[in-house]
């Protein structure tokens, strides 16, 4: 839990990459999506090397490739700028959003449990939906009203965090402000932002 009047550095550190934009396992070209493990491993969507790349903590200069890196492609085996991942603790596998091949796919050894969900937001459509295995549709939990700026809309939506009780948080991207939305909700509220695009703290 951190703490509501909690101070950050003012300099950040490198954790992974920082030696150039190639494919070496030393470096990133292009990251976007990344997930942080509760021993500090941090998995990154490594969106022009088609590959998601694992960094153990304290280790600088030794990435390991954990899914693609087989070239651009649409085989299972690869991806195509991949720009999100998730570590799934409870089926000890990753659901990555596979961009360029337009799915979400999971790299894993386990069948994935009965009532496990996976939420996508779709910045075409701006909404964001909730998945179970094999569903087509989904259910529709955030937006889904058109594009705009009203408590019922989203534009640009990207990323997410779910909590245990199942409401979400959504990065909407293009109204500045992140929303949450509570399970079973028409309408979100606004927790961060919502005051314009800029840099002031409010």
């Amino acid at each position: 839990n951190i703490p509501a009047n909690a101070k950050w550095a003012q300099n950040g550190v490198t954790i992974a990459g920082g030696n150039g934009a190639v494919d070496a396992t030393n470096q990133l070209s292009y990251p976007q999506g990344l997930f942080v493990d509760d021993d500090q491993t941090v998995v990154i969507a490594d969106y022009w090397n088609h590959r998601i790349t694992q960094w153990k903590n304290g280790d600088t200069m030794n990435g390991q490739v954990v899914a693609g890196g087989k070239g651009q492609g649409n085989g299972l085996h690869q991806l195509d700028r991949p720009t999100d991942v998730l570590i799934d603790k409870e089926t000890d596998s990753l659901i990555i959003c596979d961009w360029g091949n337009r799915r979400v796919v999971r790299w894993s050894v386990v069948v994935v449990q009965h009532k496990r969900y996976i939420y996508i937001s779709d910045y075409v459509k701006h909404e964001v939906r909730r998945y179970q295995l094999s569903e087509k549709n989904g259910t529709l939990v955030a937006g889904g009203n058109g594009k705009g700026n009203g408590l019922s809309q989203l534009n640009d939506p990207r990323y997410l965090f779910v909590d245990r009780q199942q409401n979400v948080y959504v990065s909407d991207n293009s109204n500045h402000h992140v929303m949450k939305w509570n399970k079973g909700a028409k309408e979100g509220i606004v927790v961060a932002g919502g005051q314009g695009r800029g840099n002031a703290l409010t």
